[in-house]
């Protein structure tokens, strides 16, 4: 009787405990959701959620691209607090310190399945082993292979709005082009409309699986038991959206629907309502562990945004950018509901870079030939320019962040604000990306040690010292010259790093440290050497700087993806090694089709 009793108290327990859906959608931002004002797709599904649901204003990814962005849901940690933040860079964390949610989850009593995506950009174990049911193992609908009665939670991921669906043809969609609205940054060109209508396509066949996923939760009778949860794992997918922190890169959907039982757990009065509360990705796992009253760790640094464990609303999210593919790039963004200010610590290199996977879409190459042509405004044109170093944009009169306010007199407060916010963030966070990416590999590897473990000894990353050096490099103020110019003799080349990149942001007024960067030509950090080559052609010093570039490029260099990026950035100096390079049979490909180099002799008819 004694055992009985036991048995039935344990599965009155897990029957209290809700199950939790989480249906995850590829690469669409709000702009493509119906009960979010997108106009393009229809998305009935989804809409209908909502009604039956909440629905978030606010909800943003941490990391605009999806492995960055998978790693983050993981491990409840931002990318750049362990060194995950580079696309497909799979650097080691120790795993004996950080846990998979899911393992908390199956600790808690879960079941726990995602037979479809991972992606988490992890190395040091195998992204499906934290899964009761991983990859092919029976069934799109993991909850159908638990025990009688025990709680789950499943992932269901849907890859048909992933942006390989706005590749190829861009004939005979069914949504009508002519009806398309685009992002004011696109020009207004028959291919662009079309290939808004291919993916708007797409989106609609994603919306018909959610509806398929909800209908089978259903059949199976578990809808009154079960929280569910939609969301898109960041936007997308028109270029400048996915992989860029800008609103509709970052800002995306979030329907939670909670059945009758559970309405203590509502997050407003009642079924249909909109929710105020901002939420971060990073938030996401923290707050499933809450639901299923699973262990937190102290590692976990999101905010539980939903049910009887949720604290206090968070008053800025946090976004970043680096490596994408081949294309390197560095980006903080720290914003609240309105307002959002942006960092760019590489400015030198335009947002819109060739990166061969965008460029499969039509509408990217149509647009870019549109520039080279001549015929980009301010607006439409800006996306292939240098940067500067400081953006602000108010997000309610501007969604697609096309007006940069960072100059206005009025918002010179709140810039403030933020700014000192980004910084205190990046301490709090040990933002990891201060150091250009090889570098901080080889500096950990030479220790011994994880990136993880690297940012958190000051000895080894100074972080403070390196956001000061940064911000003054940034500046480009030609009082700091000597300042820069003492830098670059530092015996921390993270100091000298961005000491040279201050040199090349000033051009012209760092002619006078022309003898500094050519010591720097034999410098032992290549991304040194590199960036001082490419300030000399800046300053009219080619010989000797050309010379350094051919014997990277020739002869071996341990930050490849570096130099092929600075010799794109370059322009025409470059091109002579480059073609050099290609005639001497160098490597067209890179990770995804054509590399930089193999595009630059593509465009040069080499």
């Amino acid at each position: 009787m004694l055992l009985v009793a036991i048995l039935s108290a344990a599965t009155a327990i897990a029957n209290d405990k809700p199950n939790i859906l989480w249906i995850t959608s590829e690469d669409n931002g709000i702009a493509w959701v119906g009960c979010y004002g997108g106009t393009n797709a229809k998305t009935p599904s989804i809409d209908q959620l909502a009604e039956e649901g909440f629905r978030y204003l606010h909800c943003f990814d941490n990391a605009a691209v999806c492995a960055p962005t998978r790693s983050c849901w993981i491990t409840g940690m931002y990318g750049i607090s362990n060194g995950t933040q580079p696309m497909r860079s799979r650097n080691e964390i120790p795993h004996d310190q950080i846990s998979y949610y899911p393992d908390l989850l199956r600790k808690a009593g879960y079941h726990t399945s995602n037979p479809g995506k991972t992606d988490y950009n992890i190395g040091g174990r195998e992204d499906y082993d934290c899964w009761d049911v991983g990859k092919g193992e029976g069934t799109t609908y993991g909850w159908r292979l638990r025990e009688p009665d025990q709680p789950f939670f499943s992932v269901v991921n849907i890859g048909d709005s992933h942006e390989s669906r706005a590749h190829g043809d861009v004939e005979n969609t069914r949504n009508d082009p002519a009806k398309m609205k685009l992002f004011s940054y696109h020009p207004d060109l028959p291919v662009i409309r079309k290939n808004y209508a291919k993916y708007a396509d797409a989106v609609e066949k994603m919306d018909e699986k959610v509806g398929q996923c909800l209908a089978e939760l259903e059949k199976d009778g578990l809808a009154e038991n079960t929280i569910v949860i939609y969301n898109s794992d960041h936007g997308g997918v028109m270029a400048r959206s996915k992989r860029f922190v800008y609103s509709s890169g970052i800002h995306c959907p979030l329907v939670v629907r909670i059945p009758e039982k559970f309405k203590h757990l509502y997050p407003a009065d009642s079924p249909g309502m909109t929710v105020d509360r901002l939420v971060s990705f990073v938030d996401m796992p923290k707050t499933w562990l809450s639901l299923a009253d699973a262990d937190i760790p102290d590692t976990y640094q999101g905010r539980v945004f939903l049910g009887e464990g949720a604290e206090a609303e968070p008053p800025h999210h946090f976004g970043f950018r680096e490596r994408a593919d081949e294309r390197l790039d560095c980006v903080r963004v720290m914003r609240g509901k309105r307002y959002a200010y942006h960092k760019n610590y590489m400015p030198y290199a335009p947002a819109g870079q060739h990166l061969a996977y965008l460029w499969k879409a039509p509408a990217t190459p149509a647009w870019e030939q549109h520039h080279r042509e001549g015929k980009t405004n301010e607006i439409t044109g800006r996306f292939f320019e240098p940067r500067v170093s400081e953006e602000f944009y108010d997000n309610e009169s501007d969604f697609d962040n096309v007006h940069n306010l960072i100059d206005a007199d009025e918002h010179q407060e709140k810039i403030a604000e933020l700014k000192q916010v980004l910084r205190q963030r990046q301490l709090e966070l040990y933002d990891s990306g201060l150091l250009p990416e090889q570098m901080r590999v080889r500096r950990a590897n030479d220790n011994g040690v994880t990136i993880y473990a690297m940012v958190r000894d000051e000895k080894l990353y100074p972080l403070a010292t390196y956001l000061d050096a940064a911000d003054l490099a940034l500046a480009r103020d030609k009082a700091n010259l000597d300042a820069l110019v003492s830098a670059m003799s530092s015996d921390d080349e993270g100091l000298r790093w961005w000491a040279v990149v201050g040199l090349h942001l000033l051009e012209e007024d760092a002619a006078s440290a022309s003898p500094m960067l050519e010591k720097a030509l034999s410098e032992d950090s290549h991304e040194i050497r590199m960036m001082a080559a490419w300030t000399l052609v800046k300053l009219g010093e080619p010989d000797q700087a050309l010379a350094c570039l051919d014997d990277l490029l020739f002869n071996g260099t341990t930050n490849e993806d570096m130099l092929h990026n600075i010799l794109e950035w370059m322009g025409d100096p470059g091109l002579p090694l480059v073609k050099k390079y290609i005639e001497n049979d160098g490597n067209r490909q890179g990770r995804y089709g054509i590399g930089i180099l193999g595009r630059l002799a593509e465009l040069n008819g080499w």
